[in-house]
């Protein structure tokens, strides 16, 4: 039990400053689109969707692994609660039009970043 919660702690490091970075390299201005998150989001959803297929389907990764992998990098690097709370500001900034395309692009982009993952993950593991 302790094991898996350094596994996922670890991950959770890593994941938390890969997302800080790319919020350094993409900076993004209030009432603009929220580049840095949508991107971790996307990305994640990717990375994601290869290690549960991996773990799950194909015992390809060990429990420790998915824990390192799934549930601290990826978990510690996307983020759910920034995505609602930047929108929210897009609509408070008056930017409602702005809103609907970061909701829209995101659940589109991450739905079918997560799916090419799972599909990456059966095409690399059969």
């Amino acid at each position: 039990m302790l094991r898996d919660v350094l596994f996922v702690m670890g991950g959770g490091a890593v994941g938390s400053a890969l997302r800080y970075l790319t919020g350094m390299m993409l900076p993004s201005a209030a009432g603009t689109f929220p580049w840095p998150t949508f991107v971790v989001n996307v990305i994640g959803s990717f990375i994601l969707g290869v290690i549960a297929t991996a773990a799950t389907h194909h015992d390809v990764l060990s429990r420790q692994q998915a824990l390192l992998l799934g549930t601290g990098l990826c978990g510690g690097f996307t983020t759910f609660s920034t995505f609602s709370v930047e929108s929210v500001a897009l609509l408070e900034q008056h930017r409602p039009d702005l809103a609907a395309l970061y909701v829209g692009t995101t659940l589109i982009c991450t739905l079918g970043a997560a799916w090419l993952g799972i599909v990456a993950a059966r095409a690399l593991t059969t």
